[in-house]
């Protein structure tokens, strides 16, 4: 049973709902310390006093404002906790908005909502049946951790999850990383929309989508453990040759979709551009160059 990192309710208005909140995701990362290569030791930070120039221990540390470089106010959790804001005890629900309305680059790390106890079962299935059958997500305002934070709540298999949102001034606006305006053809834009045809499921199920890196390292640690050799490392995939243009490896990257769902791959080549060739199709390089000129092209 996950731990509860918060305890409050969710305030629908006139209803309250008494919930506990619990992590939605598990980290199964490899964790490594830090050693002192020559010898192994442990190597550890500490916390030391400035003042008493000592190590201090965890029951001795708060919170501190530094007014000036003279001048600490200590903020103790206590005080903390009774922040006079609603949030402070409570998730507030601010809006309803169609999901697809927000941007999901706001939208961040996720929790389970429990409800607390019998009692609040009743409006808490009453908000869940709400958010359902409107197709719509709740947006509240909440406090953790000294400060005060936008989020989002929707419902996953009959359990309400809050994920937290980023605040609109915490977006940096991505103008200036765009790139130049490039022309396009139809051609090129319309073999990129078949590839993503090619390359559409209904699901993330599948080898593709399991974590290889941790997989991988666990093999390291196994082999050094039992002194083994180390894993090779798989020999990368030999490219058939220098991609002649965007067109190409489009094409390229269709044939490879199809071959992984067992379809025909097979790649018709572009005819390569010989001396002879190139000289035999000089004179008309004025009329191709005034056809393309007639055809549209799009900006990217």
């Amino acid at each position: 049973m996950p731990r509860t990192i918060w305890s409050g309710a969710i305030s629908f208005g006139l209803v309250t709902v008494p919930i506990h909140v619990v992590s939605a995701t598990e980290d199964h990362s490899i964790r490594f310390h830090q050693y002192h290569l020559e010898d192994m030791g442990r190597v550890r930070v500490r916390k030391f006093c400035e003042v008493e120039d000592r190590e201090v221990r965890g029951d001795e540390i708060g919170k501190g404002y530094e007014l000036s470089k003279d001048q600490v106010v200590a903020v103790l959790d206590e005080e903390l906790g009774e922040l006079p804001l609603p949030t402070a005890k409570a998730i507030e629900l601010e809006a309803f908005v169609p999901a697809e309305s927000i941007d999901p680059i706001r939208v961040g790390e996720g929790y389970y909502l429990q409800p607390d106890g019998q009692v609040a079962a009743k409006p808490y299935t009453l908000l869940r049946k709400a958010l359902e059958r409107n197709a719509k997500v709740a947006v509240a305002k909440y406090a953790w951790s000294g400060r005060e934070r936008l989020g989002l709540l929707r419902v996953r298999d009959d359990v309400i999850v809050l994920h937290a949102m980023k605040w609109d001034d915490e977006i940096r606006d991505p103008a200036e990383l765009a790139p130049e305006a490039v022309e396009l053809t139809d051609e090129e834009v319309a073999e990129a929309q078949h590839l993503i045809d090619r390359m559409t499921r209904d699901d993330l199920e599948g080898d593709e989508f399991v974590d290889r890196y941790t997989d991988a390292l666990a093999e390291v640690i196994k082999a050094k453990r039992e002194g083994e050799a180390l894993p090779e490392s798989s020999e990368p995939e030999t490219p058939k040759g220098e991609v002649v243009d965007l067109m190409t490896a489009l094409q390229e990257s269709v044939a490879k979709a199809r071959q992984s769902r067992g379809e025909d791959a097979t790649v018709h080549d572009m005819p390569k551009k010989t001396a002879a060739t190139k000289t035999a199709k000089t004179p008309a390089k004025k009329t191709t160059k005034k056809a393309a000129a007639k055809k549209p092209k799009r900006s990217a």
